[in-house]
């Protein structure tokens, strides 16, 4: 069963304002993400391709780097250890990475190698097309051994180690186990951002951070809902003695599988925030880097959790590659301002549903009807549907409480009365009701929903 951590939001606030007194020491694979915005009006006669007006270029440090960027935006000192090669594209990153404040960027050079950079073409919010110029093969043995040592030094100034592997080259063969070593040596945590691959090359690290599809391909197991995603992180990690495993679940949450003291294994499930818009891109980085801040500055796992849920929400809002800002998680954590923007009316509500359901979610509603509606009634609930509105009579205290629970997508005022009406407006999926009369029941059925008794 899920649990629970105690940490109060003001608790929270105080922990991401400590940030600033954290320093993280990151190694990995950095590349350059440049964006390419513009306009199209035509097809070019050459061939039946768009043709890009091109109207502004932005050039952005990607892959490891975009985690020291989501760091320093959190307000984390960093140190940061990377591999570029000697060409135009290496010496931007070089200047991308070292014009950030509070980082001391080692970025060694290797003659001959293609610093990675992915090009994005942009119209209209859309992609058109993106381009990969990259060579992802082990960097020199003798590069090897000086990356390396600049880390095993760095490790001693730094309270975590993070090491973020896009499968560059950086962190090939050997080396993420001689970092691990050197960082455990000095009393440091580890945490491992992989990206496929052998997971093996990271055992022993205290904390890895799997996508749901890395840790299918780690372990065979499926992995489509949090009982699986559990049972999944139980594998790998007894696979490859990690301390702990935690795995984004983007857009819903986040899953954390930790070892007590007394080597049982603890589930926590953690929902990130709901939102019509989701752009995924850069939520795994921003995940990674507000875990070890808070590992930094002394935080529970459960705690680096809750507000890693948090960024991830918040990063799933935005267009693009953005960072997550410590100013951004104390908005999230002040009461009341995540739970007003889920108090809607009820037409609005019928339009937010039509757009989740566009992407394929399942709807559930549960209507209060002025009756008490317990956590453990609207938990139950959740877990029939992948979003869950629950109708209420007006607003008032019962409303914002209800739209403080993070189990509840949409609180909808004036949706507490029953009847075909509204049933036909919102067209749930599953309707949560104890006591729902045939008529509904079959009219449910209409469009594949069901009725779904508490208990």
């Amino acid at each position: 069963m899920p649990v629970h951590d105690a940490a109060t939001p003001a608790q929270l606030s105080e922990a991401v304002r400590g940030f600033a007194r954290g320093a993280v020491l990151v190694v990995g694979d950095a590349m350059v993400d440049r964006y390419v915005y513009g306009t199209v009006n035509r097809v070019s006669p050459e061939a039946p391709v768009p043709i890009l007006t091109v109207e502004r270029e932005v050039a952005l440090p990607g892959g490891a780097g975009n985690v020291v960027r989501n760091l320093t935006a959190l307000g984390a000192a960093v140190a940061f250890v990377s591999v570029v090669g000697d060409d135009q594209a290496g010496s931007d990153l070089t200047g991308l990475i070292g014009g950030q404040p509070r980082v001391e960027p080692w970025l060694l050079v290797q003659g001959g190698r293609t610093t990675t950079m992915k090009t994005r073409f942009l119209s209209g919010g859309q992609h058109l097309l993106r381009t990969d110029r990259e060579q992802s093969a082990p960097i020199h043995p003798r590069l090897a051994d000086r990356l390396v040592k600049i880390a095993s030094d760095a490790v001693a100034a730094t309270t975590t180690l993070v090491l973020s592997d896009y499968r560059k080259g950086v962190l090939a063969g050997d080396i993420p186990a001689r970092l691990i070593a050197s960082a455990q040596a000095a009393g440091r945590r580890v945490v491992v951002d992989p990206k496929g691959g052998d997971h093996g090359r990271f055992a022993g690290a205290d904390l890895i951070i799997p996508e749901p599809a890395e840790l299918a391909g780690a372990t065979g197991l499926p992995v489509h809902d949090e009982a699986s995603v559990a049972a999944a992180a139980s594998v790998l990690r007894r696979m490859h003695n990690f301390g702990a495993v935690l795995v984004p679940r983007a857009p819903d949450g986040l899953t954390l599988l930790e070892v007590e003291a007394d080597g049982s294994e603890t589930i926590r499930h953690f929902r990130a925030e709901a939102s019509e818009v989701h752009d995924p891109a850069g939520g795994g980085d921003a995940v990674v880097a507000v875990v070890a801040a808070g590992i930094a500055t002394g935080l529970s796992l459960a705690s680096v959790a809750r507000l890693a849920a948090l960024a991830l929400g918040i990063v799933s809002r935005k267009s693009g590659i953005a960072p997550v800002r410590a100013e951004e998680l104390l908005e999230g954590l002040t009461p009341g301002r995540s739970a007003a923007r889920k108090l809607v009316s009820l037409p609005l509500a019928a339009e937010v549903i039509e757009r989740w359901k566009h992407r394929g979610w399942r709807i559930g509603l549960l209507q209060v009807n002025g009756k008490a509606c317990p956590p453990a009634l609207t938990e139950q609930a959740r877990r029939w549907c992948d979003r869950l509105l629950v109708g209420v009579a007006g607003e008032g205290e019962a409303a914002d409480r209800l739209a403080e629970r993070p189990e509840v997508d949409l609180v909808a005022i004036g949706a507490d009365q029953g009847g075909e009406e509204l049933l036909r407006l919102l067209r749930p999926d599953v309707l949560v009701a104890n006591d729902a009369d045939a008529e509904l029941t079959a009219l449910l059925r209409e469009w594949g929903g069901e009725v779904r008794a508490a208990v």
